[in-house]
């Protein structure tokens, strides 16, 4: 990490005594920032005693840049049956803020029913603009890619969007492997990331079907009809469409163990594939979906958590080991005692332990995301902050704007966490969080980290130590994205050439 050293100068705010970490290094820095901007970084100390509007005392603290969480779901129309967002961009960005994510990426979705990508976005810049508290942007969902559909990729880019997600599964969505290959090709030339959920949903579909025969519905069978082997039948495919079109993709979401493994046999064969996971396959197994009748459904996404410790300390490994590039939340709020939109919806007189299939599929945790993983003491500094801030950053476009600290460059969105022994561990109750859930996966799980403050853009956002939430609603922009950092130039691709 390069630092400069500087006359007196009047800053807008100063960072003291910060234990600085970046994707690269960890010192020992002051922050100087002004104009909203990180502005210079000099030895420890060496600032004390400059002129600035604020001075925030570090105290040898770990200082981060600003989460930066690529996957986050907030006020989507119903796309799966009675299930609807409980968070909107108001109280989704809210709680990003207090867990320390500065930047969010959500999704417009397109419908089924549509055949342009334009609806879906203007969707979203309408429910944004109501009023969030962190920086955002947005991915395109497809689910109809017809030629009208793709040519207006080019339009996206212009309006700062660069990526998109298809799904193998979920009838509203699924897509069949003509149609993936479509997007594919189309997005390579356009210079777009595509991201894909991969889980077959044929499988599914007959794995349902047998489990109905046999009545076996309650929120535990959702683990049952979505076993290892879908993700990892569906993770393959994908990886060979994209070979078969030369094009990058992100498989997110990766649950198993075994479908990681093969994302990192073919990243070891040096195709562009990049991978994505969750803090629920790093803490919750099976076992949350087996509590005794509805209690389960708290914990139905999908994929799901896989069935055991072995499985989590596999998906622990691959994080250490390089095969993940980011770790995302997912966050995907329903309410859990919402009869009409939440997860009891699914609960009829024929099922009163609710029916698996017609679980709202989704958990909270943009909130959670940073303490859970930096609590766990599992990964090196430099890798937690490539992992949730720097990597995302320039998967998508947003490096170096976000996920650094270069002076006169990015942004001054930082997370100063408390130096050792100045934070009590506590454990997490979804009474303390601040999104517009009525429960958190979380519940009990003790942390010994959270952030102290949260900086946006140099603004001070959240000062867990004194009122908490500081931030203003509407602070948050849009950020309008650059192609991929890993998005290589490719050579045209021609099936005569094939």
């Amino acid at each position: 990490m390069n630092y400069y050293t500087s006359d007196e100068h009047t800053f807008d705010c100063v960072i003291l005594d910060g234990n600085v970490v970046t994707a690269a290094d960890v010192g020992r820095y002051d922050i100087a920032i002004k104009d909203g901007k990180i502005a210079l970084l000099a030895p420890a100390n060496s600032l004390r005693g400059s002129s600035a509007k604020r001075i925030i005392d570090a105290e040898g603290a770990y200082v981060t840049p600003g989460g930066v969480d690529a996957h986050v779901h907030l006020a989507e129309p119903s796309l799966f049956g009675k299930g609807q967002s409980s968070d909107d961009y108001t109280s989704g960005s809210r709680s990003a803020i207090a867990g320390g994510t500065t930047t969010i990426i959500t999704f417009a979705a397109q419908l089924k029913s549509e055949t342009s990508l334009l609806p879906a976005l203007e969707r979203n810049f309408a429910e944004a603009a109501k009023g969030a508290y962190c920086d955002y942007s947005f991915h395109l969902i497809v689910s109809n890619p017809t030629k009208d559909a793709l040519d207006e990729l080019p339009l996206l880019k212009r309006r700062g969007v660069t990526s998109v997600k298809i799904y193998m599964t979920y009838e509203a969505l699924q897509l069949r492997d003509n149609q993936i290959l479509d997007v594919l090709l189309r997005a390579r030339a356009e210079g777009i990331t595509t991201m894909i959920h991969a889980e077959n949903g044929d499988m599914l579909q007959w794995m349902t079907e047998r489990l109905e025969e046999q009545k076996l519905l309650s929120p535990r069978y959702h683990v049952t009809s979505r076993p290892p082997i879908l993700e990892t039948e569906a993770t393959n495919r994908a990886i060979s469409l994209g070979q078969l079109v030369c094009a990058p993709i992100l498989i997110v979401h990766v649950s198993a163990p075994s479908a990681a493994e093969i994302i990192r046999n073919a990243q070891s064969l040096g195709h562009p594939v990049y991978a994505e996971t969750c803090p629920q396959y790093t803490f919750l197994t099976r076992a949350a979906l087996e509590k005794p009748g509805f209690e389960g459904a708290k914990a139905v996404c999908s994929p799901p958590p896989r069935n055991s410790e072995a499985d989590l300390e596999g998906i622990w490994t691959h994080l250490k080991n390089g095969t993940f590039t980011i770790l995302s939340s997912d966050h995907c709020p329903f309410n859990y005692d919402d009869t009409a939109f939440g997860k009891k919806a699914a609960i009829t007189c024929d099922a009163p332990d609710g029916h698996f299939k017609h679980i709202p599929n989704g958990c909270p945790g943009v909130e959670t995301r940073l303490s859970l993983t930096f609590s766990a003491k599992r990964l090196a500094p430099e890798r937690f902050v490539a992992l949730t801030s720097t990597n995302p950053a320039k998967l998508y476009g947003l490096y170096p704007r976000k996920g650094a600290l270069i002076p006169g460059v990015s942004d001054a969105d930082l997370t100063i966490w408390y130096p050792s022994g100045k934070m009590q561990p506590f454990s997490i109750s979804n009474d303390l969080l601040h999104h517009n859930v009525d429960y958190t996966p979380y519940e009990g799980i003790e942390v010994s980290q959270w952030p102290r403050y949260t900086l946006l853009r140099g603004e001070v956002v959240w000062d867990r130590d004194s009122s908490g939430l500081v931030g203003r609603q509407g602070f948050g922009q849009f950020c309008a994205r650059e192609s991929s950092f890993w998005h290589e130039d490719l050579p045209d691709w021609d099936v005569a050439n094939y």
